[in-house]
C-alpha cells in the first residue's frame, strides 16, 4: 500500500509542475522570459527554442532583452516574436532585441484569468486519473486477496486525503496566478 500512495504522490508532484509551467507561460503584465518558452526560431532550416539561440534577460519590469548568440539570427527572432500570439512587437537595433511588456488590459486579464482556472481544471482532471488507478490498483489486492476488505477501505481513504490535498494545493497555485494577474 506505501508503494500505492508513494506512485500517487509522485504522480500529484508531476502534476503540480506541469501546472507551474503551464502557468510561467501566461503573461501577467510583468516582464518574465518563460512567456517566451513556446516560440521557435527557424535556425539553420530546423525550428529550435529560442532560449537555445539567444540569451533572454528581463532587466525592467516591463521589458524583456532577447540577445542572439549569432548576430544573424536577430531577423529571425524578430519574425518569430511577430508571428507567435504574444501580441508584442520586437524593437531591433542590430544586436539586441527589446520586448517592451505592456499593461494588461482589463479584458485580457479576464480571459488570462479564465485560462488559469481551465489550467487549473485540467490539473485537478488529471489528479482524479490519479486517484482513480490508486483505487484500481487497491481493488485489485483486495480481490487476490492481498489485503483484507478492512485494509482497503482504510488505504482509500487515505488515498481520497491525498486527493484533497492535492486538489487544495491545485487551488492554491491558481488563486496565486489569479493575483499576480489581477494585480495592477
Amino acid at each position: 500500500m506505501d508503494e500505492i500512495y508513494e506512485t500517487l504522490e509522485l504522480s500529484f508532484e508531476s502534476t503540480f509542475d506541469a501546472l507551474r509551467r503551464e502557468l510561467s507561460r501566461v503573461r501577467s503584465g510583468r516582464a518574465n522570459p518563460n512567456i517566451l518558452d513556446n516560440i521557435r526560431v527557424t535556425y539553420y532550416g530546423q525550428p529550435t527554442p529560442l532560449n537555445q539561440v539567444a540569451n533572454i534577460q528581463a532587466p525592467e519590469a516591463r521589458l524583456l532583452t532577447i540577445k542572439p548568440f549569432e548576430p544573424s539570427v536577430l531577423k529571425e527572432i524578430e519574425r518569430a516574436i511577430l508571428s507567435s500570439d504574444l501580441g508584442l512587437n520586437p524593437n531591433n537595433d542590430g544586436q539586441i532585441i527589446r520586448l517592451a511588456v505592456p499593461p494588461l488590459t482589463e479584458e485580457r486579464r479576464q480571459k488570462l484569468v479564465k485560462q488559469v482556472h481551465d489550467s487549473g481544471e485540467s490539473a485537478k482532471v488529471a489528479i482524479r486519473n490519479a486517484r482513480r488507478q490508486a483505487n484500481k490498483e487497491l481493488q485489485t489486492l483486495e480481490k487476490d486477496s492481498v489485503i483484507s476488505e478492512d485494509d482497503n477501505k482504510r488505504a482509500q481513504k487515505e488515498v481520497q486525503r491525498l486527493t484533497d490535498d492535492a486538489t487544495a494545493k491545485v487551488d492554491e497555485i491558481v488563486a496565486h496566478k489569479d493575483a499576480d494577474l489581477m494585480d495592477i
